[in-house]
């Protein structure tokens, strides 16, 4: 073969691959336009495919939110209650009092003093069980009904709501508001309970020597009595004590914040009675003190384990009256003397006397002997009366020792006595005895010089102090207006108010009552009594203010 035949085959063979490469070129151009063409549709089906999706998706979550499907609630047990935590004893503040300056008084008769008072709770956020049945419940009823026979008031004018029914409740609210109470004083009453109870011995007593070391408040403590150092002024105080939570409402069988307290009190007076029914040393003022409070709680609760102890110290009391003639009078500090009734025993036993009468025990004719005793006394004293004649001006005294024998007596000046007694053994408003000691008693209080009698300026004699404002208490009117305007205030002003053992009290220095040298636990108990007499007893008259003058 020519090489031009080779050339010619070659040409040829790159013409086949040529057109090889050509048609291999347009099979796969339409291979490319094949594929583009599918790829279009996916990507037009995907995104149609995804808005539908997402149009379903708005009408299903639609329904869902119209038509929420039910849930089940999940029941989750209630956390353990936290441990109960200590109380603080005392959040000190200063009491704001509005002190009136003026102490003449214009109005004879008011209605209103100072500020309606918020009642006081004495429920027992510490007692679980069961609270337990009152007994005879008049007596510390607030409601106004009953008050007859056993359950006279106090005074004479008898009573709604029993002997002690303004004590708690809607009665104390009143009363506080009626005559003369104030926030303060409450307040004040209050802290002196608490330190009563941060004082009580272990055994239930208040220890005239020992009480300052029950105190567990940091900082200085009390100082101890230093006269009647022994079982009398243990009793004593602890009657003192025990007199001053009941006089509040607080007793031993009531839910309440001093159940335990007074509890504890009342067992250590029981426990302690001597078998002839007194206490100590067995002297009749001590035991008119604690008689008085174990009668009390019993007029109060009705309780049956106190029913046999308080009359028994009742009867041991009646044992020891003066006679003369066969007539009762009243008692010294031991053996009956018809030669010397002394005015500070019979003052002590004519209010066991009362109490015990309120709760329906057995008082013989005590009371009549000792209204034989107070009339003949204070007649002797004060010239049979003659010339006392205008209730508003003229004076009369009452005597420290009378002589039933011989009628004479020995200083005048227990006329604070005199005028409690009077109101404790019926004499009421108009009586010409009453309203001259009354008026004795305001003379020496207001105008005389002597600063043993004054109220004007602490310290004052509290002793004097308590049973003067018993009495003008219960001849009301304007004497009250006048007494508790000046007396209230000072008493609220001259607490002690500290973060330490004397937060609650009364200093002693200089107060100069009878046996002041027992110490703070008998000032402390006398101021609070003081201040709790706007609902202690209820009053001869149940109009505001009582009285005439």
């Amino acid at each position: 073969m020519s090489r031009q035949d080779d050339y010619h085959d070659e040409d040829e063979e790159l013409l086949d691959d040529e057109l090889v490469d050509e048609e291999g070129q347009e099979e796969d151009d339409g291979d490319r336009e094949v594929v583009a063409a599918w790829s279009g549709w996916g990507i037009s089906l995907a995104m149609h495919a995804i808005v539908f999706l997402l149009l379903a998706f708005v009408v299903i979550a639609g329904r869902l939110i119209d038509d929420p499907v039910p849930v089940r609630p999940a029941v989750i047990e209630p956390p353990p209650p936290p441990p109960e935590e200590e109380k603080e004893e005392r959040e000190l503040t200063e009491v704001d009092v509005t002190i009136v300056a003026e102490v003449e008084v214009e109005t004879p008769v008011v209605t209103q003093l100072d500020v309606e008072v918020e009642e006081i709770s004495t429920e027992d956020e510490e007692v679980s069980e069961v609270a337990e049945a009152k007994g005879r419940e008049e007596a510390v009823s607030s409601s106004e009904t009953g008050g007859s026979g056993a359950f006279m008031a106090i005074g004479a004018g008898g009573g709604a709501a029993g002997a002690f029914g303004n004590r708690s409740g809607g009665g104390r609210k009143r009363a506080l508001g009626a005559y003369g109470g104030s926030r303060a004083s409450e307040s004040a009453v209050d802290a002196a309970l608490r330190w009563f109870a941060r004082h009580q011995s272990p055994n239930g007593m208040w220890d005239v020597t020992g009480y300052p070391v029950n105190c567990d408040l940091p900082g200085p403590k009390c100082e101890p009595g230093t006269e009647r150092t022994g079982p009398d002024g243990d009793a004593a105080a602890t009657g003192y004590a025990v007199l001053a939570f009941l006089g509040a409402g607080y007793d031993h069988r009531t839910p309440n914040r001093f159940r335990r307290t007074v509890r504890a009190g009342l067992d250590w007076i029981v426990e302690n009675q001597l078998d002839s029914g007194g206490w100590g040393s067995n002297r009749n003022y001590e035991n008119g003190i604690v008689a008085m409070a174990i009668a009390e709680a019993f007029a109060m609760t009705q309780d049956p384990s106190l029913r046999e102890p308080a009359q028994k110290a009742i009867d041991h009391l009646l044992s020891r009256q003066a006679q003369d003639g066969g007539y009762g009078l009243g008692w010294d500090y031991t053996a009956p003397k018809p030669d010397r009734n002394d005015s500070s025993v019979s003052g002590w036993v004519v209010m066991a006397l009362k109490s015990a009468e309120a709760g329906g025990l057995n008082i013989g004719n005590g009371m009549d002997g000792a209204r034989n005793y107070l009339v003949r006394a204070w007649n002797d004293t004060n010239n049979q009366g003659q010339g006392i004649t205008d209730p508003y001006t003229h004076r009369s005294g009452f005597p420290y020792t009378w002589n039933a024998s011989s009628g004479g007596f020995a200083r005048e000046n227990r006329t604070a006595i005199g005028l409690c007694m009077g109101v404790f053994l019926g004499k009421g408003e108009g009586n010409i005895m009453m309203e001259t000691m009354a008026n004795d008693v305001m003379h020496r209080a207001f105008e005389s010089r002597e600063a043993y009698y004054q109220v004007s300026n602490w310290p004052v004699n509290t002793y004097y102090l308590y049973y003067n404002t018993l009495g003008i208490f219960q001849v009301g009117g304007e004497r009250w207006q006048k007494w508790n305007n000046t007396v209230r205030d000072l008493l609220v002003n001259n607490q002690r108010k500290s973060d330490d053992c004397f937060d609650g009290s009364w200093d002693f220095e200089g107060t100069s009552f009878h046996g002041h040298r027992i110490g703070r636990l008998v000032s402390t108990a006398y101021c609070a009594l003081s201040l709790q007499v706007y609902y202690r007893y209820v009053p001869i008259n149940q109009a505001a203010g009582g009285g005439r003058r």
